[in-house]
């Protein structure tokens, strides 16, 4: 198979244009592999997209700023309604539940002998 010069240049234009095409295909289609190993110039590893000192403080201001929203409205800004203790049981009920506990394992024990 004899090629001439031109005939070179021209395949290795067309080989160009279509490792060009694979590249953006895999971009658009989500980092597909491509068939060949031509034109990769990296070792096939994901680029870290990097950001830059001004937009990370943006977005840590941004995010100091909802949760200064976040404890401000925990802080009593209810408007004055006092918040309802959940989870807490009085001395009474305890000592309630304590016996109640106490007497199913003495039952236990009774019924294992």
């Amino acid at each position: 198979m004899d090629l001439s010069l031109r005939q070179l240049e021209q395949a290795v234009s067309i080989r160009r244009q279509i490792d060009v095409l694979e590249r953006r295909f895999a971009g658009l289609v989500g980092g597909g592999r491509s068939t060949t190993g031509a034109g990769r110039k990296t070792g096939g590893g994901r680029r870290r997209r990097t950001m830059s000192a001004a937009t990370r403080a943006k977005i840590a201001a941004a995010a100091r700023r909802r949760w200064a929203r976040v404890r401000g409205k925990r802080k009593g800004g209810g408007g004055g309604k006092k918040a309802r203790r959940r989870g807490r049981m009085s001395a009474a009920a305890r000592k309630k539940l304590s016996d109640m506990m106490k007497a199913r394992w003495a039952a236990r024990r009774r019924a294992g002998r």
